[in-house]
């Protein structure tokens, strides 16, 4: 078997093409798009190489046969709790069934990360942020949804064999669009209705660096400092809003506000890969005129869950519930989408997790990030709950 670096348009294709065998015949995936996974790897677009550097490798066998592929990464942002010093990360990880193969793929990215100076891996994850590539999927095998990652079951194996062990466990939840809220949500809205100085507004466009900057608000204030999220720039969440712009739909991003103070936000978003799956990873000149004919000619039924949010000060006070009925009034009135489904929470945030789960969710699927320690005297511990 043979190792080798990916540096140009070469080998950077072949990465890119390297799982179409292992995926031939699997009937839920669906290719990500070759520019999604290319600005992970490129310097001028991922702000993540102001603070870090990545690697990425293909693997071939005697023959020649591309059988695997992996990337490693040093984020200096990338902070987590434990023992064994600095964490780097390994991911876009795709492998044959073959544990030597996988062992080797592995092992360049420990040699590399400690050549570093790491003391542990995670992954599979993402050179970025957490809501793209991150975790690998174990239970609930279906589509996935856009840039979440999806694999063989047998990877985990491979995984485990290898030593990585368990970090936390990652949950997605989801429901039915017409199904009624749970009655305590109806309760908890009514409160707060009373009082003149809530209100809540979906997202428009023509307002968009508005609640971009709302946004910014309430980010910083209730997940900047959890599990190692960093402070979000207001200019770069104004940029994430223009490039949502084309496929946003106003009626689904809800935002809360108490005397005209922003104090809470459910973003979510069209289910862009229900769109995608039948591009097969091109979004060249051809990719985005056939995207535009699926967009105005094909309905997309499913809309999915970015994120969730509430600023201290307000929590526990049934925010959640007021925000989430306003936004059902309109979003269940449109009778547009039949299925909802909530990007992973982590199982280090059941404040969240029971959020979701009292909104009458079931689990849909479940990924885990794994942590390899390479030093394995040290004690090993999961990802702490948040506060």
């Amino acid at each position: 078997m043979t190792l080798v670096e990916v540096t140009d348009k070469k080998t950077i294709r072949a990465f890119l093409e390297m799982p179409l065998g292992i995926y031939r015949n699997d009937p839920n995936w669906i290719r990500p798009l070759d520019k999604d996974i290319e600005l992970v790897f490129d310097k001028k677009q991922n702000k993540a190489f102001r603070h870090g550097e990545a690697i990425r490798w293909i693997l071939k066998d005697g023959q020649g046969k591309l059988i695997g592929r992996v990337a490693a990464f040093v984020n200096k942002k990338y902070k987590t709790k434990g023992d064994t010093g600095p964490v780097g990360g390994m991911g876009f990880f795709e492998c044959i069934n073959d544990l030597t193969a996988a062992h080797i793929l592995f092992e360049a990215c420990k040699q590399w990360l400690q050549e570093k100076g790491m003391g542990a891996m995670d992954g599979p994850i993402n050179f970025g942020e957490r809501d793209r590539w991150w975790g690998l999927q174990v239970d609930g095998f279906q589509q996935p949804l856009y840039c979440m990652n999806y694999n063989p079951p047998y990877y985990r194996d491979l995984f485990e064999n290898y030593g990585f062990r368990l970090f936390f466990n990652q949950y997605c939840y989801a429901l039915k669009v017409k199904d009624k809220l749970q009655e305590k949500f109806y309760m908890r809205h009514a409160a707060l209705a009373k009082d003149p100085a809530y209100s809540a507004r979906h997202v428009t466009k023509k307002e968009l660096v508005k609640f971009a900057k709302d946004f910014t608000v309430v980010y910083n204030k209730a997940w900047a400092g959890h599990g190692g999220l960093k402070q979000m720039d207001e200019k770069l969440v104004i940029g994430m809003f223009e490039r949502m712009k084309p496929v946003m739909d106003e009626n689904i991003s809800w935002f809360a506000y108490y005397n005209n103070e922003p104090i809470g936000f459910w973003v979510n978003i069209v289910d862009l890969n229900q769109w995608f799956k039948y591009l097969n990873g091109r979004f060249d000149w051809w990719g985005k005129l056939k995207f535009l004919w699926l967009k105005t000619f094909r309905k997309n039924k499913k809309f999915n869950g970015i994120i969730f949010g509430v600023i201290p000060e307000f929590q526990a006070k049934g925010v959640d519930a007021y925000m989430i009925v306003e936004g059902g009034k309109i979003i269940q009135g449109r009778q547009l989408y039949e299925e909802y489904e909530l990007q992973w929470i982590g199982d280090f945030n059941p404040k969240m997790m029971n959020v979701a789960e009292s909104l009458g969710t079931q689990i849909s699927r479940r990924l885990i990030t794994f942590r390899y320690q390479f030093d394995p005297s040290l004690p090993f511990n999961r990802h702490p709950l948040l506060s």
